[in-house]
């Protein structure tokens, strides 16, 4: 049993749909004791005035408050963390912003101190880094023209290309699985993952890396979701107990399915590289004219296999539309009223005047047409990318379901994917079997030739 004080100030309260756990801060950060670790560290001195070093609260992440912060040496951001791996979280992070400082030309933050104890007078672990310039390209995308976005995704093709060569010296990547430490020679540790630290999953009996081979991986992350709903099933009323018993279904079978795809022995460990995995339009920070200023949100980030990386980035991900909406056939805002569809994005995006409909399906377009872009940068860079795209597809299919069962969503149709995986039939991905399922008329020809 992990010490639960190591975790002062955390709690974690049940999600309303009972699919997840959020972190909760028992006690706010004070600003005071912020603005005084910054003076220390900035060598600004205590009796200063205010003016030499201020504080502000600029925004808060799923694990971390953000604090901007400025003074007479400049200005900078304050990341304080709440202790959900306690020290790994943070010497992880600093140790893969500085190695890609070092190691490729990717605009991150520069570290200026850290603390991965709780013991300042903060209370709280933190890192004090450089504001880095910019806005996320969240913000500008609608009225970037296509040229700059084409731009931008070659130009993250050009990063990816040089994390698979990021390693220690003399050697190109990682070998294992894990969470990158602060030492000389950084390598692969313990993973640091919200699947392992997150409510009572961190306090779990099961391995935690770093893992020799995505079997290692996968087998534990699939132990965790067996052991929370295990426990679940335990403690659950009727209907609670039937979701349980379908995640428990189909959990164990993905269980039986891992072996075929993944070896269980590998020696040397497998080949991994640092992958993003969070790479979305709010954390790339791009200037007046979209060009790329920084990368930012490397909380979590560790070693993967170079399967995961053939993956497209977060922000290119979505449905396929090979046809550009026709923006007159959409309805105006003005036409309706309100539009119920805009949510939040009304407070921070111009609609200009269109149904939010309209900026999905452009957004599908454009996602569809820049993939092409990525793929052929990536072609360029790695002659053989095609190929180790090919060979990672059904592994990546298989991530995602086990993904998508830990949050127990798709459970029938992720046991539908399975099933024809388990048959050798590989022509339906899982994303399009999530989406439509496998038509009945198919099944039961199926059943027909049995």
């Amino acid at each position: 049993m992990r010490d639960l004080a190591l975790r002062d100030g955390l709690a974690w309260d049940d999600a309303p749909n009972r699919l997840d756990v959020s972190a909760r801060w028992t006690r706010e950060p004070d600003i005071a004791a912020i603005a005084s670790v910054c003076r220390r560290h900035l060598g600004i001195h205590p009796s200063a005035p205010d003016a030499d070093c201020a504080v502000y609260f600029h925004t808060a992440g799923t694990y971390n408050k953000l604090y901007l912060v400025d003074s007479s040496r400049g200005r900078y951001m304050m990341r304080v963390s709440l202790p959900v791996d306690p020290g790994a979280k943070t010497r992880g992070e600093v140790a893969t912003l500085q190695l890609v400082r070092r190691k490729t030309d990717i605009p991150v933050p520069r570290v200026i101190a850290f603390d991965d104890t709780s013991s300042s007078e903060i209370g709280f672990e933190w890192i004090l880094m450089e504001l880095m310039p910019g806005r996320p390209t969240y913000y500008r995308w609608r009225r970037m023209t296509m040229s700059q976005k084409e731009t931008l995704v070659s130009r993250v093709a050009e990063f990816q290309a040089q994390l698979f060569r990021c390693g220690p010296p003399g050697f190109s990547g990682f070998r294992a699985i894990g969470t990158l430490g602060t030492s000389e020679v950084p390598e692969p540790g313990p993973i640091v993952s919200a699947v392992f630290f997150e409510g009572a999953h961190f306090h779990y009996t099961v391995p935690r890396g770093p893992f020799n081979s995505s079997h290692d991986w996968l087998r534990a992350h699939l132990m965790i979701i067996i052991k929370e709903h295990t426990t679940a099933l335990a403690n659950s009323d009727a209907a609670d107990r039937e979701y349980a018993e379908g995640v428990l279904r189909v959990t164990r079978k993905l269980l039986r399915l891992l072996p075929k795809i993944f070896p269980q022995l590998i020696h040397p460990p497998e080949r991994t590289v640092l992958w993003h995995d969070e790479l979305s339009l709010m954390n790339l920070m791009v200037d007046d004219s979209g060009r790329i200023t920084a990368v930012i949100d490397w909380e979590c980030v560790s070693t993967m296999p170079r399967w995961v990386a053939s993956q497209m980035p977060e922000f290119l991900r979505g449905t396929r539309r090979e046809e550009k909406p026709d923006r007159s056939r959409y309805t105006d805002v003005s036409e309706t009223g309100s539009d119920p569809s805009d949510g939040d994005l009304a407070d921070s995006l111009d609609n200009e005047g269109k149904t939010e409909l309209y900026w999905i399906h452009l957004m599908e377009y454009e996602q569809t047409q820049l993939r092409k872009v990525y793929a052929a940068r990536m072609r360029h860079l790695r002659p053989d990318w095609d190929v180790e795209v090919a060979e990672g597809h059904l592994k990546v299919d298989f991530l995602e379901a086990v993904r998508k069962c830990g949050g127990g969503f798709y459970l029938k149709r992720i046991e539908q994917w399975v099933d024809a995986v388990e048959r050798k039939e590989f022509q339906v991905g899982l994303s399009e079997i999530l989406r439509v399922g496998i038509r009945k008329e198919k099944t039961d020809k199926d059943k027909t030739k049995r």
